[in-house]
């Protein structure tokens, strides 16, 4: 938290010939959430993403974290798409250059590209309420 987003490159998950990064989200206020098919945990926080998704109140990149990308795509079709996009991190560099720990984590982004907000285990109703769109609403106006 307050250091730069750890710059990455990836291919898209439904979209694998095309590549999607940091850069691409400069001036933006964006999450990345960490996820995967074979999380249990990420279940209990998806329905909360697919209506954060819905709502367009910020880009969601998902980082499909140590996953297959055919499972990874089978289970957005399965549980809803709440992401902007997808990327593939199937070796799970770029988790270990954002410090995950374990699936789900969610990360606020600033304009700059600075992390301002780490969430680790999965979202609720009360951390999106409280934590989470405040701070994107915050972030946003500055």
């Amino acid at each position: 938290i307050g250091k730069p987003a750890p710059n990455f490159t990836l291919e898209q998950l439904h979209k694998p010939e095309l590549k999607y990064g940091t850069a691409d989200l400069k001036g933006q206020v964006w999450l990345l959430n960490v996820w995967a098919s074979w999380c249990v945990s990420c279940r209990v926080e998806h329905p909360l993403l697919v209506e954060l998704g819905r709502s367009k109140v910020v880009p969601i990149v998902g980082l499909n974290y140590k996953d297959r990308a055919d499972e990874g795509r089978a289970w957005l079709v399965q549980h809803g798409d709440p992401y902007t996009l997808s990327v593939v991190d199937a070796d799970g560099r770029v988790g270990i250059d954002w410090g995950v720990y374990g699936v789900p984590e969610t990360f606020v982004v600033d304009k700059a590209g600075v992390i301002r907000y780490k969430h680790i285990g999965p979202i609720t109703a009360e951390s999106l309420q409280n934590d989470l769109l405040p701070l994107i609403e915050k972030l946003k106006k500055s």
